[in-house]
């Protein structure tokens, strides 16, 4: 170990130890050979790596619409742009409980033997928080671009990354597992 806590590569002529690695990645394995725990484990982390980018974005999102309510331009907005925000600010809070939750069920079920259970649910959970994500960011656009642009442009413009939300988060990933479903195994992967 160096002072910083990683392992030192071996030096040229030093060969590492057949039970040592230099670093702290798993051994890869085939997919074969993963167990169910191994798999279970993989998936786990995989979703919590997924769920800190989320959360991420929608926490700053969040605090920045609940700050737009005390600014002074908001009592000027018309019904329709409050409803809108109203409804932001509520898809904002539920995506931000949907993308948290995950992290609640693990702490209260932790040491119960129901990992499997707990992905399958965070998972379903991500997927929701994902919409309510999404439709946060395309209702926040919405108002700004309303505001920014006159007439209808600012709605279209909305729409149009709506729209390329949907293709690009939900369209694409089903078109990729259609397709993976449909490829005959191959040995050479």
């Amino acid at each position: 170990m160096t002072m910083t806590g990683q392992r030192a590569e071996p030096s040229p002529g030093e060969a590492a130890c057949d039970g040592c690695r230099t670093d702290d990645r798993p051994e890869p394995r085939d997919a074969e050979q993963e167990s169910a725990r191994e798999r279970v484990n993989r998936r786990w982390n995989e979703i919590l790596q997924e769920t800190r980018v989320a959360q991420t974005g929608v926490q700053i999102l969040f605090g920045f619409l609940l700050s737009v309510a005390f600014t002074p331009l908001f009592h000027d907005l018309g019904t329709f742009d409050r409803t809108v925000y109203v409804v932001t600010v509520v898809c904002g809070a539920s995506a931000t409980g949907s993308l948290i939750a995950p992290v609640s069920i693990h702490r209260f079920l932790s040491g119960q033997r129901m990992k499997d259970d707990v992905v399958e649910v965070a998972g379903r959970l991500m997927m929701c928080g994902m919409v309510f994500l999404a439709l946060t960011i395309g209702c926040t656009l919405l108002l700004i671009l309303r505001v920014a642009i006159p007439d209808s442009l600012g709605g279209a413009l909305a729409g149009a990354v709506m729209l390329w939300f949907g293709l690009c988060w939900y369209a694409l990933p089903l078109w990729l597992r259609r397709r993976a479903a449909r490829r005959p195994d191959t040995d050479d992967l």
